[in-house]
């Protein structure tokens, strides 16, 4: 037998330490260290088959990397145009977020293009799976369902079935009889990721593990766990909203952020092809603070409302809340806005806001807030038929974006007649019809608007 021994891990970054430590030294968190016992000669699984050697480039098949479509667009935009053959995709999200209903779908989607698919189960009963797919309206042919959470039964049953697609839910839940500690903790998410991820490979076997996530909102879990993965998706949205927003964080057969857009409804998930026409639909006119902004995710551009509101600050420090964008650099540019233009904000509370529960994480959208910010501080109303595009400097400076012909077009689309940009993004003649008005610094941009 294996020599058995005792060591302590961190459950929340995973850190390892011969002796118990009340503050970890990688996370800095404390009382996270839990007693495990290991194996010294524990059997490692291994992703090639018996007997593989190396192989040149000439002589591997290049139908081996091709994608399969699950049906479902806005999740195959995510992917890459769908899921690889042995490729295993990590998905996280907040609980009650559709992490379970968008895999549900996209099984039962492949189930009915004649593939084998089987859905994993450690959390949920057989029949309470069965309540779920009649309420969402799934076609039970060829839906195979396995309730086990011992990952040796459950690649077991995998050699027996050989499907082509399979998802665990969750990976929280899973462990290896290889070790005594309990499901959830750091090493048994690592060891059973580890001994699904060699039978896929081996059997060229897509997987979808869903993850939970901590209160900081990353996945639970060592965080070796998103680099064993080929692909890393997160499930974003606001609860008190409808719109989910599934965004890839790491891919190596495609793209990283990529986005698709959900809606919640009572039978599941449905598709938003047209993201920027639901997220447009109420956006009031003739309103101060209220700018409209073309951010582009991954590939697909998307005209977002942007709202900011001014207001007379009732403490001595005043409130710089966002919802949407980052705070940080919201107070940024407020800053910048103070300087060039000598706004006193300085007591006023400045609330930004992106309508629809979705989230900005480029500078593009600088450009917007600061005009949504100098609207509502003069309270004079923006052109609704304007779209504004820009990163904004500390110098006061519009820097240009990328992707803006794609930004542009999408304007157009949306019937929007005039659209203010980077002086440098005029280098290359851009084809609308749509009147461009460039700006090389703030002033210039406000002065237009």
């Amino acid at each position: 037998m294996a020599k058995q021994r005792t060591i302590f891990s961190c459950q929340n970054c995973g850190a390892q330490s011969p002796r118990w430590i009340g503050r970890c030294p990688e996370c800095s968190n404390w009382n996270t260290y839990a007693e495990e016992a290991v194996e010294v000669e524990a059997r490692r699984p291994s992703i090639a088959e018996a007997g593989n050697g190396p192989v040149t480039l000439e002589q591997i098949s290049a139908a081996e990397g091709r994608h399969i479509p699950t049906g479902i667009d806005e999740l195959d935009r995510t992917l890459g145009s769908g899921f690889i053959p042995g490729g295993i995709t990590l998905l996280g999200g907040d609980p009650g977020i559709g992490k379970s209903t968008i895999v549900m779908q996209a099984l039962s989607k492949v189930a009915s293009a004649g593939k084998k698919i089987l859905y994993i189960s450690g959390e949920e009963s057989a029949s309470q799976i069965k309540l779920r797919a009649e309420r969402m309206e799934l076609d039970p042919k060829n839906f195979s369902v396995l309730t086990e959470n011992c990952v040796e039964k459950i690649v077991e049953q995998l050699r027996k079935i050989k499907p082509a697609l399979i998802a665990i839910d969750s990976i929280q839940t899973m462990y290896t009889g290889d070790l005594p500690s309990a499901p959830g903790t750091i090493s048994q998410v690592r060891e059973s990721a580890a001994k699904i991820l060699s039978f896929a490979k081996a059997a060229e076997t897509a997987a979808f593990l869903v993850g939970h996530v901590t209160k900081e909102g990353s996945i639970a879990g060592p965080k070796v766990l998103e680099h064993m993965v080929d692909t890393v998706l997160y499930f974003e949205g606001e609860r008190g909203h409808a719109f989910r927003i599934l965004r890839t964080m790491k891919n190596r057969f495609g793209a990283t952020n990529e986005i698709g857009v959900f809606e919640m409804t009572g039978k599941g998930l449905k598709e938003v092809p047209n993201p920027s026409g639901i997220f447009l639909a109420e956006k009031p006119k003739e309103v101060s603070g209220s700018v409209v902004v073309a951010s582009l995710e991954g590939s697909r551009p998307m005209l977002l409302e942007l709202q900011a509101l001014v207001s007379t600050s009732g403490f001595g420090t005043p409130r710089r809340t966002s919802i949407g964008v980052d705070g940080n650099r919201v107070a940024l540019l407020t800053a910048v806005l103070e300087k060039c233009e000598g706004l006193e904000l300085k007591g006023h509370d400045i609330f930004v806001n992106i309508a629809g529960g979705v989230r900005i994480t480029e500078p593009a959208a600088d450009l917007g807030v600061l005009a949504a910010i100098n609207s509502s501080f003069l309270n004079r109303p923006i052109d609704h038929e304007t779209v504004v595009i820009g990163e904004v400097g500390l110098a006061g400076e519009v820097r240009a974006v990328m992707g803006i012909d794609s930004r542009i077009r999408e304007a157009e689309k949306m019937g929007f007649r005039r659209a203010i940009v980077p002086r440098s993004n005029l280098k290359s003649k851009i084809a609308t019809k749509m009147e461009i008005f460039a700006t090389s610094n703030v002033e210039q941009c406000l002065k237009m608007l």
